[in-house]
């Protein structure tokens, strides 16, 4: 049996607003995601974050500098801290030999504010090895959140990639058994924690992402046209677009494969190569060319929010084909603009994308069976829109608020547990 979240995620909460301290060490959630290592962790700590301040609470978020440190305000009631720590560019394996000294400038501007905090959410492992030791220094609960774990990640390694190193397996087994809680972002998530690292089942949460609909809605059609002519797309030709970071992880290998058996379709992929990737994405390019199908692959990198809202909704299919996902926010922002899509049934994307309804998952990594797939929605228009209207209901039923709320609980639960 799934273990449920503990506390009553429906409560209402009738105390004085908080003061959470957020952290998130090795990505800003000002960058861009599909950019370096941004992702879907950014967005969602900066969308529950401004959610949070907008229901009365004050949020702190300190990243790392890779200059001089900085502080600015991102929307009201959000401030981002970065920290100078390490200086200059450092890559993501040695981020955790900064743990400490980031987690010591952390403990300095805890110290130096106006007011303490009542509670740290660290995101991501690096954050909470940097963040634990502070919160047993002051005597803080702490949340965490993984968004990915080594456990998981390791078991569906592709065949460029490296599994993860022993050292962050550690870490999240021993920070999973010492906080005060776990906010998850999938069913899926709470299996690996409580099955595969150990997490006592009372101490996790379940807390999904959400989208902003406002933003990832469906668009005139004209503004459909305009993206695709900007794209070079046909009118008669099927759009496919696949965005995330660039690595074998996310395996757009498979979508440039799938590809070969859809002749009337265009692949755009959305991203950046994630530092320490570049290799991969020019093996696309060689993939592609060997397979004939260049002229039909078009990477455009990361783009802005808006440009990203535009590309999903002007697509008639969006592919997920990720080796591993904790939750997946694409399916999501794709649905929202009520584009169809086509994911990978591994981890939380069976939970982001409802099999026939809003979508279709595939088992496996047949290029041939995920051109099934994907052609079944290009060749029939009636099922695209109804998978599409379905889609766009289901993003609809939970916004950022939901999110705002349900983390509000889980930090009351940890102050509440840290005062008996």
């Amino acid at each position: 049996m799934r273990p449920e979240p503990y506390g009553n995620p429906d409560e209402a909460p009738s105390q004085s607003p908080l003061r959470v301290a957020v952290v998130s060490m090795h990505t800003s959630p000002a960058d861009r995601p599909g950019k370096g290592d941004a992702g879907g962790l950014n967005v969602l700590v900066l969308e529950s974050a401004m959610a949070l301040a907008a229901r009365g609470n004050q949020v702190d978020i300190f990243t790392r500098s890779m200059a001089a440190p900085r502080a600015e305000s991102l929307a009201p009631g959000v401030m981002l801290y970065a920290l100078e720590t390490g200086g200059g560019i450092v890559r993501k394996h040695e981020l955790p030999n900064l743990a400490d000294a980031f987690g010591a400038q952390l403990e300095r501007a805890a110290l130096a504010a106006n007011e303490a905090y009542d509670v740290i959410h660290a995101h991501y492992w690096l954050s909470g090895l940097a963040a634990l030791p502070v919160s047993l220094s002051l005597g803080m609960p702490i949340v965490q959140s993984f968004h990915t774990l080594a456990e998981e990640k390791n078991r569906r390694l592709g065949a460029d990639d490296r599994p993860e190193p022993e050292r962050r397996l550690l870490t999240e087994r021993y920070l999973a058994g010492e906080v005060d809680a776990i906010a998850a972002v999938s069913r899926a998530e709470i299996d690996v924690l409580c099955d595969g690292v150990g997490a006592p089942a009372e101490r996790v949460w379940l807390v999904p992402p959400a989208v902003d609909t406002q933003l990832f809605q469906p668009a005139p059609l004209a503004s459909r046209l305009e993206v695709r002519a900007r794209l070079g797309v046909r009118q008669e030709d099927g759009l496919v677009v696949c965005v995330g970071r660039v690595q074998p992880l996310k395996g757009q290998d498979l979508a440039v494969r799938m590809l070969q058996h859809l002749p009337g379709a265009v692949l755009v992929l959305a991203g950046d190569a994630t530092p320490g990737s570049e290799r991969f994405l020019e093996s696309l390019h060689d993939l592609a060319r060997e397979l004939g199908v260049e002229r039909r692959v078009r990477h455009i990198g990361s783009l802005e929010r808006d440009a990203l809202a535009q590309l999903l909704d002007a697509a008639d299919v969006v592919v997920v084909p990720s080796r591993s996902e904790s939750f997946g926010l694409v399916p999501l922002e794709a649905a929202a603009t009520g584009t169809p899509v086509v994911a990978s049934r591994v981890g939380g994307l069976v939970e982001s994308v409802v099999d026939g309804e809003t979508g279709i998952l595939v088992d496996g990594r047949d290029p041939m069976d995920w051109a099934d797939a994907v052609g079944s929605i290009l060749d029939d228009d009636d099922l695209q829109v109804e998978l599409g209207l379905a889609g766009r209901r289901a993003a609809s039923r939970r916004d950022w608020q939901d999110v705002a709320h349900e983390l509000e609980t889980v930090y009351r639960a940890t102050v509440r547990g840290r005062s008996v």
